[in-house]
């Protein structure tokens, strides 16, 4: 029997998702936890991307399957995250085993958001593996979306950013989920209007319900972005994941598909000054009986990416001394 959908990430059978967050930081992190090792790629299309354990998730390479995914706030100080999830997950008894030791296995992505009015005068001590620590112990099948985890010091060039999510099941029961920290360059809204790139793609009213606009939008595409010349400060961040068994290979195409989300949701997206990627998970809780429509499986991806990204920034929640304002805040509560 189906279970019901959450509309989160964690309607994939075998993940579980923890967040954490610093309010005087105002950053934070989210972990996608595999309950078992599932078989995971990545693919980037952003030009300023910052990474860790990337490159063992091409194909062609060793490791078929990782433990963890980590997104997290900070810059390259939020990396720190991944290794505090590692140790955690090391003292369960999880990894890679290699020559009498285990390796736990976790990519991780950052987005920038230093400038966001937060307080990050840490010293020597930035708080990314405290909040690493956090999140690994507070994963879930509920989590928080909005102004949470890795998202919660995001922005895009005209409202607040944040952490969303999304699902959705195949006629063949298949589930495929995305997971996404939108701190994007350009905007998730069309011109001023607060209507979502992503609307055609939305479920139940799930980001307002304001639909598509009833007619052109002037400044549907003028360029507004945040930082106009300043490499580095921003990135939308993102997983998608299913319950079907893949390759890697396949997984890589997934990840690939899924980026139309980015797309289809966000004005301009992938340009030189996004570190913008996906992750692709495969839990393989479905057995694979024959080879997988990746057709409709990158389809459902890339619309649960756009919806998520618009869930992110429609319900990001207010803070103090915020840069830019929230969705609800600038055009109501939809």
């Amino acid at each position: 029997m189906n279970r019901a959908l959450r509309n989160l990430i964690t309607d994939v059978n075998g993940l579980l998702v923890g967040n954490a967050a610093d309010a005087g930081v105002k950053s934070g992190v989210t972990v996608v936890l595999c309950e078992q090792p599932a078989v995971a790629s990545v693919h980037v299309m952003g030009g300023a991307p910052g990474t860790r354990e990337t490159d063992l998730l091409a194909p062609e390479q060793t490791v078929e399957a990782v433990d963890a995914v980590v997104l997290a706030g900070g810059s390259a100080f939020g990396l720190d995250a991944a290794g505090a999830v590692m140790a955690a997950l090391a003292a369960a008894g999880r990894g890679f085993a290699v020559a009498g030791a285990r390796v736990p296995l976790v990519p991780a992505a950052i987005l920038f958001d230093l400038a966001n009015g937060g307080d990050k005068a840490w010293g020597t001590a930035p708080p990314y593996a405290r909040l690493g620590a956090e999140a690994i112990a507070a994963v879930g099948a509920d989590f928080a979306i909005g102004t949470a985890g890795a998202g919660a010091g995001a922005s895009t060039a005209n409202l607040k950013g944040g952490l969303g999510s999304a699902s959705a099941r195949l006629g063949d029961g298949t589930t495929v989920g995305a997971l996404v920290a939108v701190n994007a360059l350009g905007q998730a809204t069309i011109g001023d209007s607060p209507h979502f790139w992503a609307a055609p793609f939305e479920v139940d009213g799930e980001f307002g319900g304001r639909g598509w606009p009833p007619g052109p939008v002037a400044d549907a595409v003028t360029l507004r972005h945040k930082g106009q010349a300043r490499p580095g400060e921003n990135t939308t961040i993102g997983i998608v994941a299913t319950d079907a068994t893949l390759t890697k290979a396949e997984a890589k195409r997934l990840a690939i598909m899924a980026h139309d989300g980015f797309a289809r949701a966000l004005w301009p997206a992938h340009t030189p000054f996004d570190g913008d990627l996906v992750f692709a998970l495969a839990t393989g809780r479905r057995p694979r009986a024959a080879a997988p429509d990746l057709i409709a499986l990158g389809a459902a991806a890339a619309a649960c990416m756009a919806r998520a990204i618009a869930r992110g920034v429609y319900e990001a929640t207010p803070a103090s001394d915020d840069r830019v304002p929230t969705w609800t805040a600038r055009f109501g509560d939809g």
